[in-house]
């Protein structure tokens, strides 16, 4: 914004870097550039104040695809101003001598007609595909479109202004539409899980059942050894009370050869 200092019948205007001013008398440019600074009487001129530095508007277009589906565009359309001269002999940007302010709302006219221009290109886009097309192929063929229009829109040319960026961050279906999309990953993804819980759950039973079966090969082993090992103490009881008996009677028949002798 200007800044404007009056002194009785004359005024100084000091503007900023940013600023493009144009002050007319008489119907003709008497003055005509960035950053300038000069003295000038109110009740004969008039001054316009261009803004030329880069600025960006805020984009939202909602629209139908192919299959009348809602879908939302959102981002950003930066622009700025080369022609300022043009602009000016366009669009209103004469500001208040009292002021400095501006008389009305130019900066709005010009994103409104950005806004119409783009909006434009993008239900034209919407409307040519179906939404799983649109979804599939995402936000940045509709930013290559809508750079390509904006650069080449006669509307902007013929006031002196120029698109210099886009950028999409969102290209949606309805919260709805969404979910219903989301259903069938969810489901196959949900179905994965409860295959991997069921492996899961094969697995550990499976384990169980080779570890109980484990546990009673290793019981029976125990008994069959237990078995044998009671087996063999019969048999080694039996030997030794066998070899006893045959002990005592090669005593008693020895005994009794003596007692004969």
């Amino acid at each position: 914004m200007a800044t404007i200092r009056n002194i009785g019948l004359i005024a100084q205007l000091r503007s900023e870097a940013s600023r493009h001013v144009i002050r007319y008398s008489s119907g003709r440019v008497r003055q005509s550039g960035r950053g300038l600074v000069f003295w000038f009487r109110p009740e004969t001129a008039s001054i316009s104040e261009v803004p030329v530095d880069d600025r960006e508007m805020t984009l939202f277009v909602r629209g139908r695809s192919r299959d009348f589906q809602t879908v939302a565009v959102q981002g950003t359309v930066g622009w700025h101003v080369v022609d300022p001269e043009l602009l000016a002999r366009r669009v209103d940007f004469s500001i208040n001598l009292a002021t400095g302010r501006l008389q009305g709302e130019p900066i709005e006219q010009i994103e409104a007609r950005l806004s119409g221009i783009a909006g434009q290109a993008v239900l034209q886009y919407l409307g040519a595909a179906p939404i799983g097309a649109l979804l599939d192929a995402g936000p940045e063929p509709l930013r290559v479109i809508l750079e390509a229009v904006l650069a080449s829109a006669p509307a902007l040319a013929e006031i002196g202004v120029a698109a210099v960026s886009v950028r999409l961050t969102n290209l949606a279906p309805t919260s709805e539409l969404e979910r219903a999309l989301q259903t069938p990953t969810y489901e196959a993804l949900q179905q994965k899980a409860d295959e991997a819980t069921f492996a899961r759950r094969a697995l550990a039973v499976e384990k169980e059942r080779a570890i109980a079966e484990n546990e009673l090969a290793t019981k029976t082993e125990l008994a069959r050894r237990e078995t044998l090992l009671i087996v063999q103490e019969t048999q080694n009881a039996r030997d030794r009370a066998a070899g006893l008996a045959e002990a005592q009677g090669l005593e008693a028949a020895a005994e009794a050869e003596r007692i004969r002798l």
